[in-house]
């Protein structure tokens, strides 16, 4: 399937907007567009991503993990592919802020089809981000 790329849009859901605000803004680097009492709405590289206020589970939200590549993926999981240097950008931010990762940013598939550069991280909310880079965006589907 071949088509204009175009932004996506996905909503989560969070406990707390305002330490939701100061994660992504902060740590994550997105800019902040149109908000209410109950969502934030921000720019996510271009992307609208929308956090909509939760009442926090009276029990931990327990992920889902599968096997990938040797580690553990946290299911469901969200994020932008993005260029290589960008993602190098987002890796020392997220170092700079402290962010404990999930799985470390690493090279996955390594000399093979595929090969990419990813990590995985979670929102203050428990959301798992993964970003990744391609130093060929030819891999981006490769088989």
């Amino acid at each position: 399937m071949k088509s204009k790329l175009t932004p996506f849009h996905v909503a989560i859901p969070v406990y707390d907007l305002e330490e939701t605000r100061k994660f992504y803004t902060t740590a994550v680097g997105c800019s902040e567009g149109r908000s209410s009492d109950h969502w934030i709405d921000f720019n996510l590289y271009g992307h609208q991503f929308v956090a909509h206020l939760k009442p926090r589970p009276d029990k931990e939200v327990e992920h889902h993990f599968n096997p990938v590549d040797g580690h553990n993926v946290p299911i469901p999981h969200y994020g932008v592919v993005l260029e290589w240097d960008e993602f190098k950008t987002l890796e020392k931010r997220l170092k700079e802020h402290q962010i404990k990762f999930v799985i470390e940013p690493y090279i996955r598939f390594k000399g093979l089809p595929g090969e990419q550069a990813t990590m995985f991280f979670l929102d203050p909310s428990g959301n798992a981000l993964e970003f990744k880079s391609f130093k060929d965006f030819g891999q981006l589907f490769a088989t």
